[in-house]
């Protein structure tokens, strides 16, 4: 039955950025599908924790800031020591920085991009070596943004960065399709995150957003978790290089 392509019961899904908003809503939905969860973030877990071993699954923190590439092999060995194989990895770690382009500093720059690309790639890179050496394939879903598509406003490394990973997800897809390592992403449209709340909390810009999205509201983590667990299934073994915008019809206006 077609249900059961979307189970993900006996998987392991990494989740970076697990402590709150859409990769905690992430981490949820594939619980609640079957995953054991790995959540890495910089702060505690404990809501996240409690909501994933609710579904009867089990949650392993790890700790840890990806603004460096130094926790990836630690993240990847206590995943393995845990659970002794890793399915799935969504990438979704993120930070912004708001600055005009004319004053937009190297620090604000490099800060997001290490942690939004650097090390989303070679986290990514890291798991799809192991995937390959378990030879059982793997899911990676990389957190795009509308700002994959767009240029947005005062978050020049952050669109530069959600642009590049739209990109690495294309390339990813081309050489690692043959290990059936079915690598896409999720865009989000708006959604109501600590990182949005400057745009939420202006009224001027929360207006204009509200009257371009069709579905007339903010999106939410939860509603993130369909695409996560469709593409982290076997529902989803065609898909290879999408970037899937989640966005209540956004782009389409």
């Amino acid at each position: 039955m077609i249900l059961n392509k979307f189970s993900l019961k006996g998987k392991v899904a990494i989740v970076t950025g697990a402590s709150r908003g859409i990769g905690q809503g992430i981490a949820i939905g594939l619980a609640e599908a079957g995953a054991d969860i790995v959540g890495v973030a910089t702060r505690d877990m404990v809501e996240t924790k409690n909501q994933v071993e609710k579904c009867g699954v089990k949650f392993l923190e790890i700790k840890a800031d990806l603004s460096s590439l130094e926790p990836i092999g630690e993240i990847i060995g206590k995943a393995l020591d845990e659970f002794g194989k890793i399915d799935i990895l969504v990438n979704n770690a993120g930070i912004i920085r708001r600055q005009p382009t004319l004053e937009f500093s190297v620090e604000n720059w490099d800060d997001v991009m290490n942690v939004n690309l650097r090390s989303a790639f070679f986290l990514a890179q890291a798991a799809a070596k192991q995937f390959i050496k378990q030879g059982t394939g793997g899911k990676i879903i990389n957190i795009a943004s509308m700002l994959s598509f767009q240029g947005g406003i005062l978050v020049s490394s952050y669109t530069a960065s959600k642009s590049a990973l739209a990109g690495i997800t294309k390339i990813m897809c081309n050489e690692w399709a043959q290990y059936k390592i079915n690598v896409n992403a999720i865009a989000p449209g708006y959604i109501a995150t600590d990182n949005t709340a400057p745009l939420k909390a202006d009224e001027v810009r929360n207006k204009a957003i509200l009257e371009r999205i069709p579905a007339g509201r903010w999106g939410t983590p939860a509603d993130m978790q369909g695409a996560a667990v469709f593409l982290a299934s076997d529902a989803g073994e065609y898909m290879h290089g999408h970037i899937l915008a989640v966005d209540g019809g956004w782009l389409a206006r």
